[in-house]
């Protein structure tokens, strides 16, 4: 079977929602999974001294306008969440863990943590309301309050996030490798569909 998509992301990125929702059906098409990575954009933002685009004042009224365009543009229920952006450091650990052990679990607590944030405006920076979405997708609420809690997962997500921004010098999200081919953006979706579809140029 051919190699999977690579979609590293930040549960706070707008355009990071848009792509989970975006790439699956490509990846079907091309008859390829797509392995989820989470990483805190913060750390990138940090590295490039930069900020999120809504942080901008020209850039920032332009992105808001890009995700409901994008989102009517693919039929991806979508509604700006007013406090934004937010640190998803539970929400990130959480699925960090269950990647190690239940890649799809992850993928469906992933999908859930996104739905909660950007379709139905839900804190999701808050430990509760994590635990309320693990809760949702079938997780054990106690199992999952003690992984937030568990210094070795701190440790272990902190260093994956530190191999993923410095290591592999991903800086943004959404951003995808397919093949060793890097593409950052959910705009870049399309194009490795094509990608995919010719072999590449």
């Amino acid at each position: 079977m051919s190699a999977p998509i690579d979609f590293y992301f930040d549960f706070s990125s707008p355009y990071a929602y848009l792509a989970s929702r975006m790439i699956g059906p490509v990846a079907e098409k091309h008859g390829r999974e797509v392995n989820w990575h989470s990483f805190m954009l913060g750390a990138a933002f940090k590295g490039e001294k930069t900020m999120p685009l809504t942080m901008y004042p020209k850039k920032g009224a332009y992105s808001r306008l890009d995700f409901d365009r994008t989102a009517r543009k693919h039929g991806i229920p979508f509604n700006m969440p007013v406090d934004f952006p937010k640190v998803t450091l539970h929400a990130s650990r959480v699925f960090f863990w269950l990647s190690q052990k239940d890649k799809v679990a992850a993928q469906a607590f992933g999908e859930a943590v996104f739905a909660a944030y950007f379709v139905d405006g839900r804190d999701i920076s808050d430990a509760s309301v994590v635990l309320d979405i693990a809760e949702e997708a079938n997780l054990d609420r106690r199992g999952v309050e003690a992984v937030m809690q568990d210094a070795a997962i701190k440790e272990a997500y902190k260093a994956s996030v530190d191999d993923i921004v410095d290591g592999k010098e991903i800086f943004g999200a959404p951003y995808f490798v397919v093949d060793g081919e890097p593409f950052w953006g959910a705009d870049r979706v399309g194009q490795i569909d094509e990608w995919l579809q010719t072999g590449g140029w």
